[in-house]
């Protein structure tokens, strides 16, 4: 009877493996990034397509906010409920591969295939000789600017080097808006400082690999910031406003001129078609040194999938033209494929021509271990600065104490 019994639970459970490994045979999980109201619908469409040409294999996406998408991945990792391929931030790919989860692609990658990616793009998800994720977006930043804010102070041009842009600024206060919007919170409030930094001549790290935010550089960057945040120069509650805060004010027709990225220009068009604006180079130093913040997300295959196969068909899919155009234009990003970025689209846009012109000068994030909290505790010491609450010299050596610390680990 306890032999029956026993046997008949070892069968029972034995069904139920069965049962659940069934379930994900043939369907492909994918966490993606939410980057605007287009992104969910998008992905519905890859899969109606991908479906009908592939009987037998599910997608499965689930779309997560990019403020939360890390801790959702931390902790499905954690737990081994992670999907089969995720949108990560190309800088969190290093944690990623040191620890073990991610797949190397190269036996999937024929010559063709990585034939298709520009390689500025493609790069930085290569470590020791693998590659461990593919570029599903890059963009650039560059300088918006209101004409009509413009016309109305009388400025001719938008300014080639930060002391002309703070001369601007103070003329488009004088007309009523706010001069150079500034973002002070959130995701990208250090690169935001980076803009300027850069321009001093300053990287974010030294040639000996410490931080660089101790440096005459980095104190001349923020010097700049805090002067124009005293004179009223820039729009009030710089720490209370994040990226899209600012760009708001912007699409309104109350910031003269900011800093952002070239997905901006689509929701112009949606949402203030009659706005007047420019695209230009981000402002110079004192020697001629500027600086564009690359960006580029990688979607990675995690090591633990069970459906490998399926969702190599899948990127494969992604990373075709025609899918690259529909997901890049839709997004406002840049193009990652060549034979995209030979579309009429990008070639005779203007705005995303200034954008392209700048990518030269494009600084990544460093593929650094650790790099999210190095970018936080920038980010807390420019805050700490813009409120008033530190010297600028004291808070940026606190800084990258803590920073060399961090790298140090």
């Amino acid at each position: 009877m306890k032999l029956a019994r026993w046997t008949a639970g070892l069968l029972a459970g034995l069904s139920m493996l069965a049962m659940a490994a069934q379930a994900y045979a043939g369907e492909v999980r994918v966490t993606v990034a939410e980057y605007s109201s287009k992104t969910g619908p998008y992905f519905e469409e890859v899969k109606k397509e991908f479906e009908a040409a592939n009987p037998g294999t599910t997608l499965k996406f689930e779309v997560v906010p990019w403020d939360v998408l890390l801790q959702k991945l931390t902790t499905d990792i954690t737990a081994g409920t992670n999907a089969d391929l995720s949108i990560i931030g190309t800088r969190w790919l290093i944690d990623f591969v040191q620890q073990g989860v991610a797949e190397p692609l190269d036996e999937y990658m024929t010559p063709d295939f990585k034939g298709r990616f520009i390689e500025t793009f493609l790069s930085p998800s290569i470590m020791e000789g693998k590659t461990y994720g593919l570029p599903i977006a890059a963009s650039a930043r560059a300088m918006y600017y209101n004409k009509e804010l413009f016309e109305k102070a009388g400025i001719a041009n938008p300014p080639s080097t930060w002391t002309e842009l703070q001369e601007d600024a103070r003329k488009i206060k004088a007309a009523g808006a706010f001069g150079y919007g500034i973002q002070g919170k959130e995701i990208e409030t250090d690169v935001y400082y980076y803009y300027a930094m850069w321009s001093f001549g300053t990287e974010i790290l030294n040639k000996d690999g410490s931080s660089g935010l101790s440096t005459p550089g980095a104190l001349e960057a923020a010097k700049l910031y805090k002067s124009m945040i005293d004179e009223g120069l820039t729009q009030p509650g710089v720490t209370s406003m994040n990226r899209e805060d600012v760009m708001a004010l912007f699409k309104q027709g109350k910031v003269g001129m900011m800093i952002t990225a070239p997905f901006m220009m689509n929701q112009i068009k949606e949402e203030a078609p009659s706005l007047k604006y420019g695209v230009a180079a981000i402002p110079a130093g004192p020697t001629g040194a500027r600086g564009t913040y690359g960006v580029t997300d990688s979607i990675i295959m995690f090591k633990n999938s069970k459906n490998k196969e399926e969702a190599w068909k899948l990127l494969d899919f992604l990373f075709s033209t025609e899918q690259r155009a529909k997901f890049t234009q839709n997004e406002g990003l840049l193009p990652v494929n060549k034979e995209e970025a030979k579309m009429d689209y990008y070639t005779k846009d203007a705005g995303l021509a200034a954008f392209t012109a700048l990518l030269p000068e494009a600084r990544f994030a460093p593929v650094i271990p650790g790099w999210e909290e190095i970018a936080q505790i920038t980010s807390d010491a420019v805050q700490k600065i813009y409120l008033g609450q530190g010297e600028p010299e004291a808070t940026l050596k606190d800084a990258a104490a803590k920073a060399n610390g961090v790298l140090k680990k």
